[in-house]
């Protein structure tokens, strides 16, 4: 590289006031333009959205949000500014030579007195799988040119480098990973850019040692100073030593695991999200001369080889403890912070950071089941772990428990996680994982679906010591259960969400994404499942592919009734709460496949129907499912009669055709097998049958259809055929689980005999 192109390069880039200048403009999703009013309407049709209006100047400013990948990549580069990088590229043009002809576009190239980062970032509206192979593959062939340009760049101290890949609303595969890994490259998600980005403005510049020991996990920090004075001692069978140590120096080489999604990879993780006003409290306090006796506890990693620990030559005989030099790992992330995080970060904006110690007690090598154990018992009696963090660390306190019923919950624990963090699952950031806030989409706890799958039959009945009852999935393998069950569970809730757009994206405000409406759907989930090894149509063994195609025509059943609730009925389920709330979904749901499926017969069902007082709804649904086949036949028998062969073109008004034929077509993209498919006649309602009927009322179907006692009413058609809105009505409500009255009972058992047996 010349001099004169490594001059061109370092003045692509900037820093100091020019960062800063940069900064304003990237970290706004907005780009704006002043322009004069006679163009108002140029870029109003363009998409530009009114900011500002100079009427004394006649000038306009407009704004327009950045489009996705640009936003995504000022987000990153924000981020990176904001965490203490002094060097960055000024615009997206920037390109770095990866051989003497050739260079390499840089999205983000960031810089600090420690390493240099290379960023590339893609983007994308919604969530999708990603496929990086090409441009993977080719950084791995162009990453030893790219080092040695950054070299020549900045020669004056070894940097280290890394290669980050960065996604907003991509799905990384496996093999994707195994490429990044192989150019020691990194994977940043958009929630872990967010994690950083809301550490920063929390505990400002402090949030730069959690981003270091993400980055640089396990690589050495070779300026740092690691010898300490401690003392050695035994505790519960582990090796502790208790020192005391400059906050910046333990700030190094420390790493606190917040369960939250950006650390999903680390788990398990225990740690509340750091705050900013505690963070604030904290270094005002030792800044007035304020100190902490109390020690912070963490869990040194020694990784493969032992801690060195240099013993005086001076002990103390009595003493089962030890003093002497403790070697502390010069490592980032070797140091997990299990109490006393505001403490220590407390202390990483303030002048006393290198001035003031703070006692430390540190265990050796503590696995994470041992740290989470020893967190909970910590935080027991001190501020209360939240209910959704606490059931989130259940999953991993409890996996290799001794009690069968300790095992469960940590797989139902488990479940709820992996429901609202897999990206496939429809659940996806929907569940209220560890600290994560409550918002429109995001209203599901995790109690919620722990709560269904105990009370399922996917996993059976078990004491502490044995199995009594082996579920539709669990027989005794966790792992196996935990694979199955989850696959199983995201392909159903797949095929439901995509057939319900307009509910699912909903959230809070409708009643299917919301606690009791994945209460009763993961129970109907488990009820179909119960049925189907009853009906011999699949067993434990069974492929979950093959279990899903077999339960897809049960859940048609649930959407179909999802998409025919009207507003009203909606209201009336939502209204019930608590565990009354909870039966009545799951029963709701429960009648809609058995009203599809009559042999569907769930244990419970019918005791809570007539316990709800429905005595009448069975009879009665069949008594008009009965109608509906006599109309289907007599109705259509009589139009062919009149119009021949024309008598669909004739004798449907062209609408109620047009939804018809809709109706069938969409039905029958669900149906395999041709000999199967439906026909348009096949998808009439009684009120469709009613607007065919009246429209040839006087030529064919006055004297069929009028009953005997309102052949001399007014009204016409509308008025002779009010009693078909009545049947349709009465039908509607068994559906969604109104109790028939005895007054509509009797109704349609009138309606019954008139039209079946009087008309036979």
């Amino acid at each position: 590289m010349t001099e004169d192109k490594k001059i061109a390069l370092l003045g692509r880039l900037v820093s100091g006031s020019d960062l800063n200048a940069e900064l304003r403009h990237r970290k706004n999703e907005y780009v704006f333009e002043s322009v004069a009013e006679t163009q108002r309407e140029q870029f109003e049709n363009e998409g530009w959205l009114l900011d500002r209006a100079y009427p004394k100047s006649k000038k306009i400013k407009f704004k327009k949000q950045k489009p996705v990948d640009v936003r995504f990549e000022d987000k990153v580069w924000t981020m990176l500014a904001n965490l203490g990088f002094t060097f960055l590229n000024k615009n997206r043009s920037f390109h770095l030579p990866y051989d003497s002809e050739n260079t390499q576009q840089i999205d983000i190239i960031a810089k600090d007195d420690e390493c240099v980062l290379i960023i590339e970032c893609k983007a994308a509206e919604t969530n999708k799988r990603g496929d990086f192979k090409k441009d993977l593959e080719a950084m791995a062939q162009k990453m030893g040119g790219l080092r040695k340009s950054i070299q020549i760049l900045f020669p004056e101290s070894k940097l280290k480098f890394k290669f980050i890949l960065a996604t907003s609303n991509y799905a990384i595969s496996d093999q994707d990973q195994e490429r990044l890994n192989n150019i020691q490259g990194l994977h940043l998600d958009e929630e872990a850019i967010q994690y950083f980005t809301e550490m920063h403005s929390e505990i400002g510049m402090a949030a730069r040692y959690q981003f270091l020991g993400t980055l640089f996990d396990n690589q050495e920090i070779p300026e740092i100073d690691n010898t300490i004075p401690a003392i050695q001692g035994k505790m519960g069978g582990h090796t502790y030593y208790s020192f005391s140590i400059e906050p910046e120096k333990l700030l190094k080489i420390s790493y606190v695991l917040h369960r939250n999604k950006a650390n999903k990879k680390m788990m398990p993780t225990y740690q509340r999200i750091i705050k900013k006003t505690r963070i604030a409290a904290v270094q005002n306090f030792v800044e007035n001369a304020g100190y902490f006796p109390n020690s912070i506890i963490i869990s040194l990693d020694s990784g493969s080889k032992p801690l060195r620990f240099d013993r005086a030559n001076t002990q103390v005989k009595s003493s089962i403890a030890s003093i002497g030099i403790l070697h502390l790992p010069k490592k980032y992330r070797s140091a997990f912070v299990i109490d006393g995080q505001h403490r220590l970060y407390g202390y990483a904006n303030s002048e006393y950071k290198m001035t003031n110690s703070i006692p430390v007690v540190a265990f050796v090598n503590l696995d994470r089941e041992e740290q989470i154990k020893l967190f909970m018992q910590i935080n027991e009696n001190q501020k209360q772990v939240p209910k959704n963090l606490r059931n989130t660390l259940i999953s991993d306190l409890l996996w290799t428990s001794d009690s069968f019923i300790k095992r469960l919950d940590a797989l139902k624990s488990r479940m709820s996680i992996e429901l609202g963090e897999n990206r496939e699952s429809p659940l996806y950031d929907r569940v209220i994982i560890g600290e994560n806030k409550k918002n429109h989409l995001r209203c599901i706890t995790t109690d919620t679906i722990i709560r269904s799958l105990g009370k399922s039959n996917f996993l059976g009945k078990v004491t502490k010591t044995k199995i009594e009852v082996p579920g539709t999935f669990f027989k005794g393998d966790l792992d196996d259960c935990f694979d199955r069950l989850s696959d199983y569970l995201v392909r159903c809730y797949t095929y439901y969400s995509d057939n319900i757009p307009d509910q699912w994206s909903a959230g809070e405000s409708g009643f299917v994404g919301i606690n009791k409406g994945v209460y009763g759907f993961i129970m109907l989930l488990s009820d179909i499942v119960d049925h189907l090894i009853k009906e011999n149509r699949c067993n434990s063994n069974s492929s979950i592919k093959s279990l899903f195609d077999e339960s897809k025509t049960y859940i048609d059943s649930v959407i179909n009734y999802t998409i025919d609730l009207k507003p009203g009925e909606i209201q009336e389920l939502k209204s019930k709460h608590g565990s009354g709330g909870d039966l009545k979904y799951w029963r709701s749901l429960q009648l809609a496949v058995r009203n599809d499926h009559s042999n569907f017969n769930p244990e419970g069902l019918d005791e809570y129907l007539k316990k709800e007082s429905k005595e009448y709804n069975t009879e009665a649904f069949k008594m008009i499912r009965e109608i509906e086949t006599f109309f289907k036949t007599d109705c259509k028998g009589k139009l062919e009669e009149f119009y021949g062969s024309s008598w669909f073109k004739k004798g449907v008004p062209p609408e109620t055709a047009k939804k018809a034929v809709e109706l069938a077509y969409d039905k029958n993209l669900k149906i395999e097998d041709d000999e199967d498919e439906i026909q348009p006649w096949d998808c009439l309602t009684i009120i469709a049958y009613r607007t065919i009927v009246r429209k040839s009322w006087k030529e064919i179907f006055e004297q069929y259809y009028t009953k005997s006692d309102e052949k001399k009413i007014s009204g016409g058609s509308e008025a002779k055929t009010s009693w078909m809105v009545k049947v349709e009505r009465v039908r509607n409500e068994i559906v969604h689980q109104y109790s028939v009255t005895k007054e509509d009972f009797e109704f349609i058992e009138e309606i019954y005999k008139w039209l079946l047996n009087d008309k036979k």
